[in-house]
């Protein structure tokens, strides 16, 4: 397993973070295919619910988006869309999420992604003290204040759990 503070090489997301002058956190885990935030979260020894995952997806017109959710919970499309103004969203493909992010899937940052895309980010996210995302690569979290989401992302808080997920 990775030592906490192991430094992995630079990605475009920390790229961005170092750039912006953001204070990170480099958190390397050996990455399970499908295993997910709960597999990070267990190997990091950190509350899954401060896992943060990112999720592209797409609105009915195929206009890429990236939600930003609590590792133990899913996202209601339909709350999404409604708060977004939107008819439809739906996650995209890995093939086309990969297009649109840059990143490959299991690796997603919303940080230095390929094109500028809406960022939707729930908001209990932001009222937690620090958060674990991806750095841009499989089995590599970075640890940093929510607050980040909103000012170097101008990510939009929404309510967008699925009931059904809810502890």
């Amino acid at each position: 397993m990775a030592k906490k503070g192991q430094h992995v090489s630079e990605t475009p997301a920390t790229q961005m973070l170092r750039k912006a002058g953001v204070d990170f956190t480099e958190h390397p885990y050996d990455y399970v295919d499908r295993g997910g935030t709960a597999e990070s979260a267990r190997q990091l020894g950190v509350d899954e619910h401060a896992v943060v995952k990112t999720l592209v997806m797409q609105d009915q017109d195929a206009r890429p988006l990236i939600v930003l959710m609590h590792g133990d919970r899913q996202v209601s499309t339909k709350n999404l869309a409604r708060q977004i103004g939107a008819k439809k969203v739906e996650p995209c493909t890995p093939e086309v999420a990969q297009r649109h992010s840059g990143y490959q899937v299991g690796g997603t940052s919303p940080f230095g992604l390929r094109k500028a895309v809406p960022v939707y980010v729930e908001a209990g996210i932001l009222e937690l003290p620090a958060i674990y995302i991806n750095g841009g690569r499989r089995g590599y979290l970075v640890g940093i204040a929510p607050q980040v989401l909103t000012t170097l992302l101008a990510a939009r808080a929404v309510e967008a759990i699925d009931p059904s997920s809810a502890a």
